[in-house]
């Protein structure tokens, strides 16, 4: 998959033709050989050399004379999945010693997206199918009527209180009848949050699974962001929200601190222990491996920034907040901790001497930057890895290593990342508070999240000069880089305000099917790694170089753990920690 066949005509006679490529996609890259193509025997008569190329983004074709080591020609092109494309350089006849290179389709490529715009609107087919089923279950008559087919004994009772029989059937009269069918209305809940919570969780499932093998469901190489990249820190940013507003309904029913700060550090373990002895990758090469036991995660980033957040709250949290706009100046010592926590990564991050790199440096190494610093992955980041955990214990397989040919392991999880996370996590804080602050006042609480995701979007701005690659800081998942954090933020900020209006002010929509996985995070974010190689969640596709089967495959999961989500709920099953 993501590749054409490219065949190369070469009806050169004065040497052999190295053919070299370089992707669009990769900052400040070295070209990469590609093939050699024989010299042509004779005129009219070209050696042929066949080799595969990469269709994710725009290349750029390089192809030199290797006897006198000069250019002939550079063509830049976009190739598509399976497209099966002709190259032929032969002498261009208007001039003496020219050459001519010509890009010929030979067979055209296959939509690869075709599956995805499918598979949409599937989905909106039963979006639609059950809106319309619901409109029609809430009219009174079908409503009365359902209830009817499902309670055939109280029919009955009905029936024969209608017609003079002696029972008991004055207790139920038609106007309870009706009560009994609506379901009794819910404690007060922000369903919103947990929508949001559902809606990151579900896009991460689909994601690990594979994202139906598409390079843009995957995350991005070093700078930028792709649709995998969004997820994970508003996970963070949610559950900075949700400990905001938990430790202040704990406070107000008259928890100690003591117990809750006992109940944070074990939950913090637990999500620690079960990231290193349940999720890790390498459990698999023995009993828990630690000669290659990766000692960094999700879970365990989740756990440690739960921590430190949760604590640094409970240290100033209220039983009752003030009623004002104090939501920042009453908390400032939390500020000033966030603030002195974000130097630090700053000073590390561009002051640390790395051996062997530039001080600040922040690329990817391999062949980025022109190939100066391949073994400088991550800067400072990776380096400290590396010293306090050891090469074997960080991840193996990084984002950059396929695109930029990394040599050095290096952990999108790491040390100092953690940093931001916390960031990330108390920013979901504030937007806690707000929600706890102006309770009810609806108004206050969206223009609050507008302000946030607006001064945020500045900061983003001039952080990173609005480019992907040429600002001060670039927006990068792998480092968690201080630009990523506000970028990600200004999203979730107004992600929010949108859950917040459409589910809990206008009530346009229930926050279903994405409220069910979100009120059992946990749960259905470990089930869906511990058990991804089993059936149903997988099994033998008949071609595995299908963007189809793959598709079909991770959104059959996903949705699976959305059902499951929504039974546990009917249930009233959640597994909290």
């Amino acid at each position: 998959m993501d590749q054409a066949l490219l065949i190369i005509h070469n009806e050169f006679l004065h040497g052999d033709l190295n053919v070299y490529w370089l992707s669009d996609h990769c900052y400040q890259c070295l070209y990469q050989f590609l093939v050699s193509v024989p010299v042509s025997p004779k005129p009219g008569h070209p050696s042929i050399a066949a080799v595969a190329v990469s269709t994710q983004h725009p290349v750029t074709l390089l192809l030199n004379d290797t006897l006198e080591k000069k250019e002939i020609c550079r063509i830049h092109y976009i190739f598509g999945e399976f497209g099966n494309y002709s190259l032929w350089v032969k002498p261009h006849y208007g001039g003496i010693n020219q050459m001519s290179c010509d890009m010929v389709i030979n067979e055209n490529p296959i939509n690869s997206n075709l599956p995805i715009y499918i598979a949409f609107l599937v989905y909106i087919a039963i979006i639609i199918s059950s809106s319309v089923g619901n409109f029609f279950v809430k009219l009174d008559p079908v409503r009365n009527w359902l209830y009817k087919k499902m309670n055939p004994r109280e029919t009955d009772r009905l029936i024969n209180s209608e017609l003079g029989s002696p029972t008991r059937a004055e207790s139920y009269s038609s106007d309870l009848q009706v009560e009994a069918w609506r379901l009794t209305p819910p404690v007060h809940r922000l369903r919103s949050l947990d929508t949001f919570r559902g809606i990151s969780l579900i896009i991460m499932i689909f994601v690990n699974y594979g994202g139906g093998k598409y390079w843009f469901f995957k995350h991005e190489s070093w700078n930028g962001l792709t649709v995998a990249d969004l997820v994970f820190p508003w996970f963070v940013f949610i559950m900075g929200s949700s400990i905001a507003l938990s430790l202040s309904s704990m406070l107000r029913r008259g928890c100690s601190k003591w117990k809750l700060l006992g109940k944070i550090l074990w939950r913090s373990f637990l999500l620690c222990v079960i990231g290193v002895l349940i999720m890790n990758p390498n459990y698999c090469l023995g009993p828990l491996s630690w000669d290659k036991l990766r000692i960094p995660g999700v879970l365990q980033r989740l756990g440690l920034t739960y921590l430190v957040v949760a604590v640094l709250e409970l240290l100033f949290a209220k039983a009752v907040p003030e009623n004002s706009t104090m939501d920042i100046i009453s908390y400032w010592p939390q500020w000033i901790f966030i603030l002195m926590l974000e130097a630090v990564w700053v000073c590390v991050t561009f002051l640390l001497p790395v051996p062997g790199c530039p001080t600040g440096y922040l690329g990817p190494g391999g062949i980025g930057d022109f190939g100066k610093y391949p073994n400088c992955t991550g800067g400072a980041a990776g380096y400290i890895d590396r010293l306090l955990l050891g090469e074997d214990h960080i991840y193996q397989h990084p984002s950059p290593n396929v695109l930029y040919h990394t040599k050095v392991a290096y952990d999108p999880e790491g040390l100092l990342g953690t940093i931001n996370s916390i960031v990330m996590a108390f920013l979901g804080v504030q937007a806690g508070k707000i929600l706890l602050f102006y309770k009810d006042q609806h108004k206050q609480i969206m223009l609050r999240f507008l302000l946030w995701s607006a001064m945020l979007a500045i900061i983003s701005g001039v952080l990173t000069k609005f480019s992907q690659n040429e600002g001060f800081i670039p927006v990068n998942k792998n480092l968690w880089s201080i630009s990523y954090v506000t970028t990600l933020s200004f999203f979730a900020f107004l992600l929010l305000l949108f859950m917040y209006f459409l589910v809990d002010v206008a009530r346009l929509w229930s926050g279903a099917p994405f409220f069910y996985p979100g009120m059992n995070s946990i749960l259905v974010y470990v089930g869906h790694e511990v058990f991804e190689n089993y059936f149903p969640f997988q099994w033998k596709m008949e071609d595995h170089q299908s963007h189809k089967e793959h598709l079909t495959q991770n959104l059959v999961a996903t949705s699976l753990w959305v059902v499951i989500a929504y039974v546990l709920y009917r249930k009233r099953i959640f597994w909290k920690i």
